[in-house]
């Protein structure tokens, strides 16, 4: 195996590093030997390397330097360390740097990396992991539109992504980043009322997973306002009205919009000093 095969390099093997791998080798994106990843964890290191016969090193400084496209896939306060070793074999001129880290800014990444590196920034959501999920991308001051649709085409493997500014990233961490969370919730809820009105778990459960996908797929398939299709489903009087009034009553939408605000507000708060 050529060690300049190498193109697409993860620094960190974790499970969003993991979805993003098994994605772009699905989707024909890469060849295995096109593809390596590093980590701290030589366990984790030998699952990689067997489940998807792409090559793994200890050192990032073996991996940075093979890399076109460089993962950033460690949690946020490791980049403390790992960003001055980076630096020290990065490719400014080679490669693109791509962060999923929350809460890092770009500025942060080049000013670590030095001038004129090429750094995209992905807000994805822990639905990457089913090939499903939502991505938010910005690009630093040194990217240019090819890398922004090279990073879109790799998130597009595991779901989709949407171009937004670095402004917005807050936005995107709080309707999509955190997004699952709440659906999860809502589902839990529908659980616990199922159980209330003597409905089995198991049947409950495969009919609250196909009404919240069926739902999610409708909206998506028929173009419509979500606030159109609810009113069609509701008629006067009816079930659904009875519900939808009680949720009225209680202000369940306002409250979900300014829960929604909270972590936004939280995802600036984490993120730190801006520019």
């Amino acid at each position: 195996m050529k060690h300049d095969a190498h193109k697409l390099v993860f620094i960190g093997a974790g499970n969003m590093a993991e979805a993003l791998i098994k994605g772009v080798l699905h989707k024909s994106l890469a060849s295995p030997e096109d593809v390596a990843a590093t980590d701290v964890n030589g366990v984790r290191l030998e699952y990689i390397r067997s489940a998807y016969g792409v090559e793994t090193f200890e050192h990032n400084a073996a991996g940075v330097a093979l890399a076109d496209v460089l993962f950033l896939a460690v949690k946020p306060q490791s980049f403390g360390e790992v960003l001055p070793e980076i630096a020290e074999h990065l490719n400014r001129e080679k490669t693109l740097v791509i962060s999923i880290a929350a809460g890092v800014s770009t500025s942060r990444i080049e000013s670590a990396l030095g001038e004129g590196t090429r750094v995209v920034r992905v807000m994805p959501n822990i639905a990457a992991l089913a090939g499903v999920g939502a991505a938010g991308v910005c690009a630093g001051r040194w990217a240019n539109g090819d890398d922004l649709a090279r990073a879109e085409d790799i998130l597009g493997a595991v779901g989709v992504a949407a171009r937004v500014e670095e402004s917005q990233m807050d936005a995107v961490t709080a309707i999509s980043g955190s997004g699952p969370a709440y659906v999860f919730y809502l589902i839990e809820a529908m659980q616990e009322a199922a159980k209330e009105l003597g409905l089995n778990e198991n049947t409950a459960r495969r009919l609250i997973l196909m009404t919240v996908r069926g739902a999610a797929e409708l909206c998506e398939s028929s173009g419509e306002p979500a606030a159109l299709l609810r009113e069609r489903v509701t008629s006067k009087g009816g079930t659904t009205a009875a519900a939808l009034a009680v949720m009225k009553e209680w202000g369940v939408k306002e409250h979900l919009v300014e829960a929604m605000r909270a972590a936004r507000d939280r995802s600036n708060e984490l993120s730190g000093p801006k520019g």
